[in-house]
């Protein structure tokens, strides 16, 4: 049984940053994209950035130069550093698993992050 578990998330002031952490508990064969996703309220879930198991990352433009995912296969557990916070930024994070050969995705329940000042 896959589970991930993300963490990190609050209130931090327009301009601050925050670390968001994503563990992952069970085994997870061959090769798959992890990702953090965020929906703010009435708008819908939007992929901001991604990360294969190869290492090689993409970023929404929303937060391109400011947000910065990573990995550490050794603790099973993903990251999402997020500078320069905006008020847009403001939503629920969720950090997700996609194996595409099953086309199945393994979603945490997300953590809310709220920058206002």
């Amino acid at each position: 049984q896959v589970q991930l578990v993300e963490s990190g998330g609050g209130l931090v002031q327009p301009g601050g940053s925050l670390r968001l952490s994503c563990a992952v508990s069970g085994r997870i064969f061959g090769t798959y994209t992890m990702g953090w996703y965020r929906q703010a309220p009435g708008k819908q879930r939007e992929l901001i950035a991604g990360i294969t198991t190869g290492g090689s990352t993409t970023y929404a433009d929303s937060v391109k130069g400011r947000f910065t995912i990573s990995r550490d296969s050794a603790k099973n557990t993903m990251y999402l550093q997020m500078n320069s916070l905006k008020p847009d930024d403001t939503a629920v994070y969720y950090c997700n698993v996609y194996k595409a050969a099953a086309a199945t995705h393994y979603w945490g329940r997300g953590t809310q992050v709220t920058v206002s000042s």
